[in-house]
This record gives structure tokens, C-alpha cells and sequence, in this order.
């Protein structure tokens, strides 16, 4: 069963309306700097109760920082590669990676529709907040700030490679893997943020 996005042809103009009421709609889109600044301020008050309210010595602080950064990275991989490209093999399947991720696909150049909306957003934080709070104690004030920088560093990468040309210098290899991930060969270069995991899975583009 081929997925969805093989049979779908990018179009670099343009947007495409996803439900007929307009606050629905409205809800689907975001500017970039809206998710960004939320996830930023949150972040930066996670750290600061870290450094100032907590017992955990700054070192560990740190370094429980970038298991949660390094972790975000992974999960990232492995959500673009079987969630948003699974395999469609129902009407249901079909309907909901299309919404998720093939409509991006087909209009990878729609700048509202490249970070999740500041609503769902909201909630994912505060399930993921109570959840590792209650996994980890304390140390949800140094994890969680790196797994949601994680997601905020995809978020910017994400829009730069679609909204700008490619730097010349070494960060070019992000436009360039995920260029190939949209318009050569879907079932590559699934990480935007990195290509660490890329290369440890064997997806990297071929040569």
C-alpha cells in the first residue's frame, strides 16, 4: 500500500483549507514566532525554578538538560518516519496523516502550517509537565526545559529550511536533506532538526 505522501505532488504556492468553519480553520495555523516565544518563556521559567528552587546540583541540572534535548531528537525521528509516514492502509489512516502531515506535503511552502497551533501546544506542555513531574520529581525542571527546546530548535529549523534560502556555511545540509525529504525521496532525511539519527538508522539521503 503506497503512503500518502507518494502519491501527493508538492505545490509551492498557495494553502489549503482543511474545515469549512473558519474558526476550526483559523485554529489549524500559527505564526512561527507564536509557539516559538510560548515555548521559550516556558522553558526559561522550568530552568530558572531548576537553578533556584531545587537541591539538584547545576552540573546535573545541565546534563539531565540535554538527555531531555537529546531525547526530543529521537522521538522527532521516529514520529516523522511511522507516525506522519505510515503506512495508509484504511480511509481513516489516509485522513488522518493527511490532516497531520501530508497537507504540509503538498503545500510545503504554507508558512502557517508549519508549527503544531498555540492551543495544542498548550495542552501537550502541560500533559508533559504533569506527566514527567510525576515520573521524575525535581527533575522535570531540567529535563523538560531540553525536550521542549528540543521541539523549539525543530520549530525554528523547520520553518528556516521552507521560509529562507540555504546558509554557506554547515548548517546548509538541513536544507539540503530535508529538499531531498520533500520533493526526491520521502522515505529519507527524516530528521529536520539533526541528522544524527538519520545517520544512525541508515536514512540519510543517498549519494
Amino acid at each position: 500500500m503506497e503512503t500518502l505522501e507518494k502519491v501527493i505532488r508538492p505545490k509551492n504556492k498557495g494553502t489549503k483549507v482543511l474545515f469549512t468553519n473558519p474558526v476550526v480553520e483559523k485554529l489549524t495555523r500559527t505564526h512561527i514566532a507564536v509557539p516559538i516565544t510560548m515555548f521559550v518563556l516556558f522553558s526559561g521559567t522550568l530552568l530558572f525554578i531548576a537553578f533556584a528552587q531545587t537541591e539538584i546540583a547545576p552540573l546535573i541540572i545541565i546534563g539531565v538538560f540535554i538527555i531531555g534535548f537529546l531525547l526530543f531528537t529521537l522521538i522527532e525521528y521516529f514520529v516523522h518516519r511511522y507516525v506522519f509516514h505510515m503506512h495508509t492502509d484504511t480511509r481513516a489512516k489516509e485522513k488522518i496523516q493527511y490532516a497531520f502531515h501530508g497537507v504540509h506535503h503538498e503545500y510545503p511552502k504554507d508558512k502557517e502550517r508549519l508549527a503544531m497551533p498555540p492551543i495544542a501546544s498548550a495542552i501537550l506542555a502541560t500533559v508533559f509537565y504533569f506527566s514527567f513531574r510525576a515520573m521524575m520529581g525535581d527533575f522535570v525542571y531540567a529535563f523538560l526545559p531540553g525536550f521542549v527546546l528540543g521541539y523549539t530548535s525543530y520549530l525554528f529549523v523547520h520553518y528556516a529550511v521552507h521560509a529562507y534560502q540555504p546558509p554557506k556555511n554547515f548548517l546548509k545540509i538541513l536544507w539540503v536533506n530535508h529538499g531531498i525529504h520533500h520533493y526526491k525521496d520521502h522515505d529519507r532525511a527524516f530528521g529536520v532538526s539533526s541528522p544524527l539519527w538519520d545517520f544512525i538508522f541508515r536514512t540519510l539521503p543517498k549519494k
